[in-house]
């Protein structure tokens, strides 16, 4: 989808800059980068994993919420379009990810696909930068968590199970919303809500633990979707649920109201009114133990729902993850292939 070009300004930069005639399109540009390192860690009380990795910088799926946009403002562009056009493909991830596992301090912990930007996105498609890593972590019976919303991870469900033969694996499939107008309009390039329910049904009938992740929850807006979800996610075989309030840090508050005003102008008013009632009249909240999480009686209102409709559907929380160190080993140099018996 081409949109006009729109960036918040980069608050690493002085310079304010303004078209000279009409705002050109924003068009797909692919930056191949060779990595130093693939793994991320994370000692944020706010997230249960301490690593994560990202072959991808960007996300074509443009959501306007996307928490990582400013991430973009530390390579001198902008956290809107192009966050969503401007993508680095880290063409070296699987080697990179091996050195880390043949490393005498790794010890096997669990590696979160996708902490910041899908994993999956369509450039995935092309480049099987993801399942090249999952290979590894496959060799090395690492544990693996996947969060995505992208129908292509039903490609790897071979791998997956496979994964789920020597180790712990487990699949969470964002769903914000059921409405598919809702989905087009805050995040454009992103598969439908109906894709995504296959990729947990097709996840589950392949006995691959998988869970629904209700990520963004957006006050005024899918809060009246969330018992729905649930169901329709329960119904699709998924067996835990989690739910994460939506935060809007730095240049991704300009960025989403703009697109909601455009998008959703009569309701616009009404979800900022609400957010800022479950962050105690602020649209964020950067505290350790606090981003994704919200306070006040509404919040408490949308937390009994969540917890009400789990029960009923038999939807258990979010996922315990793993230390690894039982499974992971590295393999010895009489390993020919990553599927042969021990």
């Amino acid at each position: 989808m081409l949109r006009a070009i729109e960036n918040p300004q980069n608050r690493f930069s002085a310079l304010t800059r303004e078209w000279d005639g009409p705002v050109p399109l924003a068009r797909l540009q692919v930056y191949e980068q060779t990595a130093g390192r693939i793994l991320s860690r994370n000692d944020s009380p706010d997230l249960p994993f301490r690593y994560s990795l990202n072959p991808y910088r960007g996300c074509t799926h443009a959501c306007a919420y996307c928490y990582a946009r400013p991430d973009h403002e530390f390579l001198g562009w902008g956290a809107g379009t192009d966050f969503d056009s401007r993508i680095v493909v880290k063409t070296n991830a699987a080697a990179r990810l091996r050195a880390a596992f043949n490393s005498k301090s790794w010890q096997g912990e669990l590696v979160m696909f996708s902490g910041d930007t899908d994993c999956y996105q369509p450039l995935e498609g092309s480049y099987g930068l993801t399942r090249a890593c999952l290979e590894v972590c496959l060799e090395y019976r690492n544990p693996v968590g996947i969060i995505t919303k992208s129908a292509l991870v039903r490609r790897d469900i071979d791998l997956l199970v496979a994964l789920c033969q020597v180790t712990s694996c487990h699949v969470m499939v964002s769903i914000p919303f059921l409405k598919a107008a809702w989905a087009r309009a805050l995040e454009p390039g992103a598969p439908a809500p109906r894709l995504r329910l296959d990729s947990l049904r097709r996840l589950s009938e392949a006995g691959v633990p998988c869970g629904v992740m209700l990520a963004p929850l957006i006050p005024g807006l899918n809060d009246r979707e969330l018992p729905g979800v649930l169901e329709a996610a329960a119904e699709a075989g998924a067996s835990t649920a989690s739910m994460v309030l939506l935060r809007l840090p730095g240049a991704v508050q300009q960025v989403f109201e703009q697109r909601l005003r455009q998008a959703l102008p009569l309701r616009a008013e009404r979800i900022m009114r609400r957010l800022r009632e479950t962050r105690g009249g602020a649209v964020d909240d950067r505290r350790f133990g606090k981003r994704f999480a919200g306070s006040g009686t509404y919040y408490k209102l949308l937390e009994d729902m969540f917890t009400l409709s789990c029960r009923r559907w038999g939807l258990g929380g979010a996922p315990e993850l793993p230390s690894g160190r039982s499974s992971f080993r590295r393999p010895g140099p009489r390993q020919l292939t990553l599927f042969e018996e021990d």
